[in-house]
């Protein structure tokens, strides 16, 4: 199962125009309770969900959008998401407790 993250609709619709992902699930916020290992979630999380995520084996892929401190917490098309540079990027993350 792939799933996508974010709260943003700007970034849907860019997830939707990248052709090499078919998301199965698209969500506002993640219960980490549904995920099982090999499924991937594409998007933003918190990094104790980030952590959670891979520690069920499953991948998690962050939405990276390079952007200025002042534009945070905009609102943005597709075409501006890519010419930002938006990406996805696999972290592997781990909590150390």
């Amino acid at each position: 199962m792939i799933y996508f993250v974010s709260r943003h609709q700007g970034a849907v619709e860019w997830i939707q125009h990248q052709t090499e992902w078919k998301v199965d699930c698209f969500l506002p916020h993640l219960d980490t309770v549904k995920i099982e290992a090999g499924d991937v979630v594409l998007g933003t999380l918190p990094l104790h969900l980030a952590a959670e995520v891979c520690k069920k084996g499953a991948a998690f892929y962050f939405l990276q959008l390079p952007q200025k401190l002042q534009l945070r917490g905009s609102e943005y098309s597709v075409d501006e998401m890519n010419g930002m540079g938006a990406c996805l990027r696999r972290f592997d993350v781990r909590a150390w407790d």
